[in-house]
């Protein structure tokens, strides 16, 4: 793949690169890129490969993808205790949909790197000060001042500080016993009682418990089934920040071949996604799997277009086009995509983004996202799927395992009057803990449907 690429390849003129800061001292820049260099890799190009067997797998309709994390993580909310609970509620979420649809469940985080955000601006002016725009953590400060907004890539070492830290706890608990299913009762937060959904998983972790009892009065060591007591866990981001995931790009000993080991699975944004950008040519020559945002603008030929590009071997498990549409544009925009994909023959997987397509500003002033159009997207998703007879393979979330109030409804009912109690996102808002696991219930339902439909289509 991409014999004709090298890692420096987006910096030509001939492509576009969007929704960069501007850095004012070109040699710090290259500083810490050069010292970035010199780092370790924060994932294995054999853990990267392995992700992408797996995405195969859920490409044919043998397995579900299940990708959640914060909208944009910072410094100054990082903390081992949420990264735990973030971790927690999508093994919960992982646990509900595997039992309800037999189906693996392959798990991605939005975590150890997801820092960078585009900005419709390069600045932004408060009472008559123009500043530059807050990029993410990485690249600069939320404060509205002079300091906090110079962009400083000396921020791209702090964030591979926080990136490693972050992988490194969370591979303790995937392999360290934390996973165990036999843990699922203690993955429940406290404040989780609230939902009456909590009751609803509690039954399912007696009856994986009781599935437990049962294999091991029949001799089978459950400590001694790795599918049992640990778990494989993925990282991903948007590879928005092109010096930083550069500098991050290494050749595999074993196979020659290119990987960005700053995670194991980066996407595209939506803002991003077009022919000749520089950051569809940068994760056109990696061998990482990659996903590429499709909202309202994109046109079917445009689509095929940039899976010729990305995946012109047609490598199962490499795409994942995640669909971003907004609960009212789903069931008319989806469908031609599908459809032109289908066609053509592209082996990918088709996630549901139904977070970026349903911001509103709530009365009260706050950014916000209702859970209803959540809900609504993601059937609507479920929807075309079924009739167009292919698999809706995957959700992706901005989601959290705090107690926040940053989208609206949902079981525990939060109101607009309620936003302002915990509203604690550096960007957009996230789901909670609770809303997760509801809509994981939620899933499985409209999962089964889908299953139950293509197996009498089969019959």
């Amino acid at each position: 793949m991409a014999q004709d690429w090298i890692p420096a390849n987006w910096k030509q003129e001939r492509f576009t690169a969007k929704h960069l800061p501007e850095y004012l001292d070109a040699g710090a820049l290259a500083e810490a890129t050069d010292t970035l260099q010199g780092f370790p890799p924060l994932v294995f190009a054999g853990e990267a490969r392995k992700l992408k067997e797996e995405l195969g797998t859920v490409a044919k309709g043998e397995a579900f993808l299940l990708q959640g994390g914060d909208c944009a993580e910072s410094f100054a909310e990082f903390s081992p205790n949420n990264i735990r609970d973030t971790f927690r509620v999508i093994l919960q979420m992982a646990a509900v949909l595997t039992f309800a649809s037999k189906l693996p469940v392959v798990k991605v985080g939005r975590m150890a790197g997801q820092f960078a955000k585009p900005r419709s601006s390069a600045t932004e002016t408060k009472n008559g000060m123009v500043l530059p725009s807050y990029f993410g953590d990485n690249i600069n400060g939320i404060e509205f001042s002079p300091a906090s907004r110079t962009n400083d890539p000396q921020r791209m070492l702090r964030a591979y500080s926080q990136a490693a830290a972050t992988l490194n706890l969370l591979r303790a608990f995937a392999g360290g016993g934390y996973a165990n299913l036999r843990e699922v009762h203690r993955w429940t937060l406290d404040f989780m009682g609230r939902s009456p959904w909590a009751e609803q998983y509690k039954s399912i972790a007696d009856r994986i418990g009781e599935a437990l009892d049962f294999m091991e009065a029949c001799g089978v060591d459950i400590e001694d089934q790795p599918q049992l007591n640990t778990a494989s866990f993925y990282t991903s981001h948007e590879a928005l920040l092109l010096p930083y995931e550069e500098a991050m790009t290494r050749q595999d000993s074993l196979t020659d071949e290119w990987y960005d080991t700053s995670a194991h699975f980066l996407w595209i944004g939506d803002r991003t996604r077009f022919i000749n950008s520089a950051h569809v040519e940068f994760l056109r020559g990696v061998n990482n799997p990659i996903g590429v945002k499709c909202g309202p603008s994109l046109e079917p030929d445009a689509l095929l277009q940039m899976l010729d590009v990305l995946n012109p071997a047609r490598v199962p498990g490499r795409i994942t086009l995640i669909g971003r549409f907004g609960h009212e544009k789903v069931e008319a925009d989806l469908p031609p995509l599908v459809r032109a994909v289908t066609r053509e023959g592209h082996p990918v997987v088709w996630s549901c983004d139904p977070m970026h397509g349903n911001v509103i500003k709530s009365d009260s002033g706050f950014k916000t996202r209702p859970f209803d159009r959540i809900l609504a997207e993601v059937r609507g998703f479920f929807a075309v799927h079924r009739a167009e007879g292919t698999h809706a393979g995957g959700i992706h979330l901005e989601m959290t395992g705090q107690d926040v109030t940053e989208c609206t409804g949902g079981a525990v009912a939060i109101t607009d009057e309620g936003l302002s109690s915990r509203y604690h996102t550096h960007c957009d808002p996230r789901l909670n803990a609770a809303q997760s696991l509801e809509l994981a219930f939620l899933l499985a339902e409209m999962l089964n449907l889908e299953l139950g439909e293509s197996r009498r289509a089969a019959a």
